[in-house]
């Protein structure tokens, strides 16, 4: 692998964009380039309502830091291309993740289309990850330093065009570095708690917001493990795979949910019940655009799992269809959410996970 990316930071003042949130990740990413020589400004996106305060945060870290700040209007893409395919999927009983909707979609190509309007050459973000080149040309995201801060699950998606011109400084620092930075400079976000929410809805509460949109989720019944009716449920939307609490119903024992049913059922089944070995896949991207080689990876099957081994057979050529096998079996992966594969700590692709057995 070959870690350039084409800059030398000490001979020239290359343009860089960095996407800023006011959070400290963000605002320590700005400091960091300056100090590597970079011409930055910053950019941050009002993707909804509920972002006004993180835009009042970003201006507060433009300020502190001296640069440049654009704001970047988003919500009609981003109610088109995350939060109706959010409620969509919610609605039909899958596990969506947004950010991996938000990312290709909205926040990098708006980004690189500001960045282009303003002649910077370079994209930033504070994203725990790397970018690397690999031998045969194509740019690749990789793992950071910080294997608990790990968020290259999320940027799978994104294109050639963007990658290789994406700098993630925070690849190479530990949070706690990031957070002394911050201190060091006076950021008033220095301490600020990590946000664990969906940023679009910060209170939590997704079925309250799906529905106050006008959705309808499929209702229906639990299943018990002997294929007994245990009841009606509140709405699938309130449910996802491998979840155990909650439920609201008194079976005697522990129950967890197996399975979303197309006709709006909950299968639920008892410990030890929710492993699968076999995952069939939609929408396989890669980096380089190519087909994702038949192989032996190592896939994560949510944004805070372990990597585990598997075998990856593709579907039709161009299809964007495949199955996955694992070795030992996995707990609890949810249609709706991604399967991201590995090889030497780069990311080879990934896709949406249809299907679980």
């Amino acid at each position: 692998m070959d870690g350039s990316l084409g800059f030398n930071t000490f001979e020239k003042q290359d343009k860089v964009l960095v996407g800023m949130s006011g959070g400290v990740d963000s605002s320590v990413t700005v400091r960091i380039l300056q100090e590597q020589g970079f011409s930055v400004q910053g950019a941050v996106i009002r993707f909804s309502d509920a972002h006004d305060a993180a835009v009042k945060q970003a201006q507060d870290a433009a300020k502190t830091l001296c640069i440049p700040l654009h704001i970047i209007d988003a919500a009609q893409a981003f109610e088109k291309e995350v939060v109706t395919p959010f409620c969509e999927n919610y609605c039909a009983g899958r596990t969506p993740n947004p950010c991996i909707f938000c990312n290709p979609a909205v926040k990098f190509r708006l980004l690189a289309e500001k960045a282009d309007e303003l002649g910077c050459t370079f994209l930033a973000t504070g994203h725990y990850a790397r970018v690397e080149q690999c031998s045969d040309g194509a740019y690749r995201i990789c793992t950071p330093e910080s294997a608990a801060r790990d968020q290259t699950y999320m940027l799978y998606r994104l294109p050639q065009g963007i990658l290789a011109r994406l700098i993630l400084p925070l690849g190479e620092f530990e949070k706690d570095d990031v957070r002394e930075i911050a201190r060091d400079i006076e950021l008033s976000c220095a301490d600020a708690p990590d946000s664990m929410e969906i940023c679009f809805i910060p209170d939590g509460d997704y079925s309250a917001f799906i529905r106050q949109r006008g959705y309808t989720p499929r209702s229906g019944r639990f299943i018990g493990p002997q294929g007994e009716d245990l009841g009606p449920h509140a709405g699938v939307d309130h449910y996802t795979v491998g979840q155990r609490k909650g439920l609201g119903i008194a079976a005697g024992r522990p129950l967890f949910v197996k399975a979303i049913l197309p006709d709006g059922n909950i299968q639920l089944a008892e410990s030890g019940e929710e492993y699968s070995t076999r995952l069939t896949l939609s929408g396989i991207v890669t980096p380089d655009g190519k087909d994702l080689p038949d192989g032996e990876y190592r896939v994560k099957v949510r944004s805070a799992a372990k990597a585990v081994r598997c075998r990856f057979v593709g579907g039709a050529a161009g299809s964007g269809r495949g199955a996955v096998t694992f070795p030992e079996p996995v707990r609890a992966p949810a249609p709706g959410q991604s399967a991201v594969f590995y090889r030497g700590g780069f990311v080879f692709g990934g896709g949406f996970i249809e299907t679980a057995e």
